[in-house]
């Protein structure tokens, strides 16, 4: 009987084999652990830069709407804010006008000629039409009373782009060899850029006075 016990005891492992597996899942288990953990962590804070008066929020961040932007309140009361936004459409029209002016009239004093006169009449008459319209509609803007004296000279810059239009179209019109258009030009062209400086200067006042 002890003879048995002691051949039982010393047999070696019928199946060697039945430890290599978990050998194999322990390693794999425990390289996947330390590569993890080499990882570099991921940032769970996102920030977005803004434009001045406003403010973002990612999705997720507070409240159930996510993303959100919000605009700072105007320091100008609602009557001196629909006045110069009313201004500021005249005086990007009247802009573009002045290009039109000094390009048509460029094109007819070129060297082969690029605008022939019966383009330059017509488009001479278009903007002496627009400047005059933009002039009727800044006279009936009523101005806020601490910008009445900005709005004078406002009145005062796109009333000679008016009279330029008309001297420039007159001019084309005449026998005149170039001078009075040309100088009627250049007086539009001044009158439009004096009109946005003015411009300039009411936005200041008005946010002095807010």
């Amino acid at each position: 009987m002890a003879n048995v016990c002691l051949q039982m005891a010393v047999n070696p492992d019928p199946k060697p084999g039945r430890w290599i597996l978990p050998l194999v899942i322990l390693g794999m288990i425990a390289f996947t652990y330390f590569f993890v953990r080499e990882l570099p962590e991921a940032s769970t804070e996102t920030s977005l830069v803004s434009g001045p008066g406003t403010s973002t929020t990612v999705p997720g961040g507070e409240g159930e709407g996510g993303s959100s932007t919000t605009q700072a309140p105007s320091a100008l009361d609602p009557e001196t804010q629909a006045y110069l936004d009313s201004v500021d459409g005249i005086n990007t029209a009247l802009a573009a006008q002045s290009t039109e002016i000094a390009a048509i009239n460029a094109g007819f004093n070129a060297d082969p000629r690029e605008v022939e006169y019966p383009d330059a009449e017509s488009r001479f008459e278009v903007v002496a039409t627009e400047t005059t319209a933009l002039a009727e509609q800044l006279r009936g803007l009523a101005p806020p009373a601490a910008l009445a004296g900005n709005h004078t000279t406002l009145q005062a810059s796109i009333d000679l782009a008016t009279v330029s239009a008309n001297e420039a179209l007159a001019g084309l019109r005449s026998t005149d060899t170039g001078e009075v258009r040309n100088r009627a030009i250049d007086s539009y062209v001044q009158a439009a850029a004096d009109f946005n400086t003015e411009l300039t200067n009411t936005h200041n006042v008005a946010n002095a006075n807010a």
